[in-house]
């Protein structure tokens, strides 16, 4: 089934604007990213916008096409100034980020913005239809955690979905090399390796287009029973070398 989106209702986290009752109280632990890594992006975060790249929304639409239910509610862990939120056509998602920062300037924007752990989401069970991680994942230490803490947030037939840098290309070389330089505690995944992660996650896991720059999305299964269901690996799309 192929997403489409409308106005959410009630939501289920809590905004910096307006505290939602369905927020399932957490203590704000960081262990999705590295605290280093936090305190750069907060520094950092006027300086964000200029510096980046807007987000590519036909990379991340592949990813979400493959979710198996009508994607009404959308986290951007990790978004920081809310790239990806604003790339894509979602009526109000909402953007997740260890840094106050990043989230001032993705109010900025007017975005719906949390300050929260990617790897303890302050969500609800199963309250939101995907999860995406934008060019971030290399920033958190705890990528089983992320993986796990976005398949508890999602609904049966949600996606997750995750745009990265391949380390074993010749820019991606260069790229590690670089976040290293300035000071930054990357840990980069190739593709497969990634998909393997997603997949013992308990998603169904492909890689829709591979590079530089790669997506991996992982759908949440409609039909499993019980919790600690291990995903699979589906066929792949198409390269883009």
């Amino acid at each position: 089934m192929g997403r489409r989106c409308r106005e959410p209702g009630a939501e289920p986290w809590q905004s910096t604007r307006s505290p939602a009752a369905t927020v399932k109280p957490r203590a704000p632990v960081f262990g999705g990213m590295a605290l280093g890594d936090v305190g750069v992006f907060h520094r950092f975060a006027r300086l964000y916008d200029r510096a980046m790249y807007a987000a590519d929304p036909e990379t991340l639409t592949a990813g979400l096409d493959l979710a198996e239910r009508p994607v009404e509610r959308l986290l951007d862990v990790g978004g920081g100034t809310g790239r990806a939120s604003r790339a894509l056509d979602t009526p109000r998602p909402v953007v997740v980020d260890a840094a106050r920062g990043m989230l001032r300037e993705a109010q900025g924007h007017g975005l719906e913005t949390v300050q929260g752990d990617a790897a303890t989401l302050p969500v609800v069970d199963e309250s939101v239809d995907a999860v995406v991680v934008v060019d971030a994942l290399h920033h958190m230490a705890d990528v089983d955690g992320v993986v796990a803490a976005a398949r508890r947030a999602l609904r049966p037939g949600g996606a997750l979905v995750i745009r990265e840098f391949d380390p074993t290309t010749l820019r991606g070389r260069g790229l590690v090399a670089a976040e290293h330089l300035v000071g930054f505690d990357s840990r980069f995944l190739a593709a497969d390796a990634l998909a393997d992660r997603v997949a013992a996650g308990g998603f169904r896991a492909s890689v829709p287009d591979r590079g530089f720059g790669y997506t991996v999305a992982g759908v949440k299964p409609a039909d499993e029973e019980g919790d600690g269901a291990t995903g699979d690996r589906v066929p792949d799309g198409p390269s883009n070398q």
